[in-house]
């Protein structure tokens, strides 16, 4: 059976349509009945509310009456669509946002016309108009506005100056005065309550010094305030920030000066893991305050936006992984939350999973927040305790009753808490019923606070290391806080060296590291903030001393090792290439995408990308030849990256598709590249455009600064283009036609036989294919890489003279091996007898002398594939070209953990003799018997 409270609650539902549930709608229904047709029908957008003002006015409403009207109209509107007809929330939030935007486009524009005819123009240092932004900020700025909230903006005005004055000279006033009178016009037109109500409540406490700062600030003003003053939480309050009115100032470039004062102050150009501990004090200090609210009053204590596992809790998570990697990762800025969710997945910094579930859990609880408003037109976020609004919202929802709602809402609620507290974990304080206590163990010992402290609790072999300290200007000069921070990493790391969770050496390499980096306070906190990060940089840094060198060069990259996705994962060049396109598009929309930001976008992703290999490597996810092959495909990628830049911002470009392509040779040509290594390559056109050559010629200049130029990021690559027609006294760039008649013996200017060698291991890298087309699709045109195959082929299959060819190899392995000596009787595995360079010569020889009849030598598929299709087709003998492949790979892969640890690749003789013996054989039966 019911209780008497279900059967009321029932009774009351029992009207004509659930919206007329809402006592707002029927007050609205009292009031505004025949008004109801000024508003067309549909969802209301800008266009049916603009039509419906029109309407409103000419019925003799004056701006402010018609406006506060239409507020009414479009509220019972949206009541009706959401509780009657499902309407998606971005239905409603859109909705509510345009009728902010329209009130606020068309009261501006009024005050200022107003203020113009008293008192003239606003003028600035060059006598021009000066605008005024009205900036919305939080929901409003995010497109994503409920339906009884207040709209939080700041008004910023271009320049300072004065007023222009009437045409007899009076009237002159300040532009602080102007603007300032200009908010308070457009306030009353949309904050005051008359007898319509109001249209918005307006809140202005988060512009610069709160209640007490002026109503409206110049930009410079808003610009010394942010670079003096701004607190860390005003960054999440700008993040959102977004010019709403007047509409016509929004479309001119003035508004970009702006975005150049906003932008540096959210997004900061490092990793910001600082930002942490601000937003733990922020969110602190609201749940204190949803505590001290109900204090005493339990039917506050479900607040859908305050409460734990609320609405806020939801967007702090969103805007604190936007604010910390938002300056290095520009496709990460947008305003919307679930907007952000979605890109937050595609930076795989959440998983699909978790974000789904997020995104389901804002949008049931914005739904929530809407129904609870819908009731009486009041701002609040708190559940309703009598049983017949609870069974009303639950039923508008979807559900049979209400303990069926409640239990989804809790189901909500507990994983967004889990979720925000395991984003905020560390020291994080755990709150619970209005009770905050610190999540560290009750008597555990305070981090040291002095140097001296420091010492007497480290092992001898980095007290030493740390005692240096108290002489060092770095560590002498940080703030208090980062001085904790460095202290509670250096006890924490002692303590795994204790554990033998990190050895001594990577503990003395870590403080090695961390000592020119003490100014970047970020990489301290982020290293707090995630211990696993600092564990596995232990790791890294003990495993070899190239890694400590290339973590010291770009230490930003450390966030990388934050997610377990960098062990399972290999490189995609598909999806490296899309990030950057839209990390491309995300600077071009805000301006910002100009020469020297590029170039460090290509370098940091390049590090990033590098050090993902190097990572995997180092844990043994992955082989020296996929490590060879994921460095391969990352530089194939960032060269069409870059030459695609390049070429759109080629100022004398005569078409929209370059007719331009690039050969790769040695270690790219053959996808062997290592850390570090350079790029052999070659620039050739096929263009009889009479411009070509002076267009390539400037275009290649501008894309070799682009690859090797060093900025704050460093570099990408060192360029080698000495394999050109004619090597270094030859064209930077050639025509194809001279560089096939060059490799093809035509004429009396042709290649030597060690540039033919070269050839073996050349491929095509770049050509038209890699352009987009003018019409946006891919270029189809495959001639160029087509015509290079063929050169590439006639010239390793053409006819040779073994003898000859055998002689003029031996003769060029003799000139290498003199250029790089071994002494001490120690054994080089790339340079010595029986080393790698003999297994390159050798193959070299094989595919020249022998491709022409044994066309599976043609394909350029690595030394270690050649050797065995030779031995399958009886031009070694049996097991010489198996047991030398095995050997070229064992020699790279000593090479390869030498230069990791930057040793030479000399060793013991005893430490490579199977291998040597396996090369030297394969060298005996090339080189020293007829084949």
């Amino acid at each position: 059976m019911q209780s008497p409270e279900q059967a009321m609650a029932e009774q009351a539902l029992n009207v004509s349509s659930p919206a007329q549930y809402s006592r707002f709608v029927q007050r609205l229904h009292r009031r505004y009945e025949n008004w109801f047709d000024a508003l067309p029908p549909g969802p209301p957008d800008r266009a049916l509310m603009e039509q419906a003002l029109s309407t409103l006015q000419a019925r003799g409403l004056d701006l402010s009456a018609a406006l506060r009207v239409l507020r009414q109209l479009v509220m019972e509107r949206c009541i009706v669509l959401d509780c009657e007809q499902s309407a998606p929330l971005s239905v409603v939030v859109k909705a509510v946002t345009e009728l902010a935007e329209l009130a606020l486009d068309r009261a501006s524009v009024q005050v200022r016309n107003e203020l113009d005819a008293r008192h003239g123009a606003p003028c600035g240092p060059d006598g021009q108009n000066v605008q005024l932004w009205v900036i919305g900020m939080g929901k409003l700025g995010a497109r994503e506005l409920n339906v009884s909230s207040d709209i939080d903006l700041i008004y910023v005005y271009e320049h300072d100056g004065e007023t222009a004055g009437q045409t007899d000279g009076r009237g002159v006033i300040s532009n602080h005065e102007y603007f300032g009178r200009a908010v308070k016009g457009i306030y009353a037109l949309i904050g005051d309550t008359t007898e319509h109500g109001f249209v918005f409540r307006v809140d202005l406490a988060l512009r610069p010094n709160g209640n007490s700062g002026a109503p409206a600030v110049s930009l410079a003003s808003l610009e010394e305030y942010l670079q003096i003053h701004g607190r860390e939480w005003e960054r999440f309050a700008w993040l959102k920030s977004r010019i709403v009115a007047p509409q016509a100032d929004i479309q001119t470039p003035n508004v970009q000066a702006l975005r150049g004062v906003v932008l540096p102050f959210v997004f900061r150009r490092y990793l910001d893991y600082s930002v942490f501990d601000s937003l733990r004090s922020l969110h602190r200090q609201i749940r204190e305050h949803a505590a001290k609210r109900s204090a005493g009053h339990p039917e506050r204590a479900n607040d859908v936006k305050l409460s734990r596992g609320g609405i806020r809790e939801i967007e702090f998570i969103v805007q604190l992984l936007q604010v910390v990697r938002g300056g290095q990762f520009p496709e990460l800025r947008c305003r919307p939350t679930l907007e952000a969710l979605q890109r937050l997945v595609r930076a795989n910094l959440m998983s699909e999973e978790i974000a789904g579930a997020l995104a389901q859990a804002y949008t049931f609880l914005r739904q929530v927040e809407h129904r609870i408003q819908y009731l009486d037109d009041q701002q609040t976020h708190v559940l309703p305790t009598r049983d017949d609004d609870l069974l009303w919202i639950a039923r508008t929802m979807g559900f049979p009753d209400a303990c069926a709602f409640l239990h989804q809402l809790d189901e909500h609620r507990e994983l967004v808490a889990q979720e925000f507290d395991t984003l905020l974990g560390g020291d994080a304080q755990q709150c619970s019923n209005g009770r905050c206590s610190s999540a560290k163990a009750a008597g555990e010992t305070p981090s040291p606070q002095e140097i001296e402290d420091m010492i007497e609790l480290l092992p001898p072999s980095l007290a030493g290391q740390v005692a240096d300290w108290r002489s060092n200007a770095r560590i002498t000069g940080l703030r208090d806080e980062a001085r904790a921070r460095l202290f509670r990493l250096v006890e924490r790391t002692a303590q795994w060296v204790e554990r033998g969770q990190a050895s001594e050496e990577a503990a003395r390499r870590f403080l090695n590291w961390l000592e020119p980096l003490l100014r970047r306070e970020s990489y301290l906190a982020l290293l707090l903030e995630r211990p696993a990060v600092h564990e596995r940089l232990l790791h890294l840094l003990g495993a070899a001393r190239w890694p400590a060198r290339y973590l010291q060069q770009h230490p930003g990259v450390i966030d990388e090792l934050a997610s377990d996705a960098i062990f399972k994962e290999r490189f995609v060049a598909a999806d490296f290439e899309h990030e950057l396109a839209l990390r491309l598009a995300a600077l071009q929309s805000t301006g910002e995408d100009d020469d020297e930001t590029l170039l460090n976008l290509l370098r940091r992703a390049h590090h990033a990308e590098v050090f993902r290999t190097l990572a995997r490597d180092i844990e043994g996810r992955i082989t020296v030849e996929q490590v060879a092959d994921d460095l391969s495909a990352l530089a194939d990628s960032l060269l069409r990256v870059t030459a695609q830049w390049c070429w759109d911002r080629l100022k004398n470009r005569h078409r929209e598709t370059p007719r331009f392509g690039i050969v790769g040779y040695g270690k790219l040509g053959g996808k062997e590249l290592g850390y570090g290594s350079d790029l052999d390559i070659v620039f050739v056109f096929d263009d009889d455009d009479e411009r070509a050559p002076e267009v390539y010629a400037a275009y290649v200049r501008k894309l070799i600064n682009w690859l090797t130029v060093k900025t704050g990021e460093g570099d990408l690559f060192e360029i080698d283009t000495a394999l050109r027609p004619n090597g270094n006294s030859g064209l930077l760039v050639t025509s194809f036609e001279s560089y096939a008649n060059y490799q093809q013996q035509r004429g009396s200017n042709t290649a030597w036989t060690w540039e033919h060698q070269a050839m073996t291991r050349a491929r095509f890298v770049l050509g038209s294919r890699d352009f987009p087309s003018p019409a946006g699709g891919p270029v189809t045109d495959l001639h160029l890489h087509q015509r290079f195959d063929a050169v590439r082929e006639s010239v390793i299959t053409a006819p040779r003279d073994a003898a000859a060819l055998r002689s003029e190899i031996k003769t060029m392995r003799e000139r290498v091996r003199s250029a790089h000596p071994v002494r001490g009787g120690l054994f080089d595995v790339k340079h010595s007898p029986g080393g790698m360079v003999d297994v390159e010569f050798a193959v070299q020889y094989l595919v020249l002398a022998h491709s022409g009849k044994h066309r599976e030598l043609i394909a350029n598929v690595g030394n270690i594939a050649l050797l065995q299709r030779a031995e399958d087709a009886g031009l070694l003998p049996k097991s010489v070209g198996y047991e030398a492949a095995k050997a070229y790979r064992e020699l790279r892969r000593l090479q390869h953990v030498a230069r990791l640890d930057e040793r030479s690749g000399q060793l013991e003789q005893d430490q490579a003799q199977a291998q040597c013996d396996a090369v030297l054989a394969l060298w005996q039966s090339v080189f020293d018997s007829p084949i």
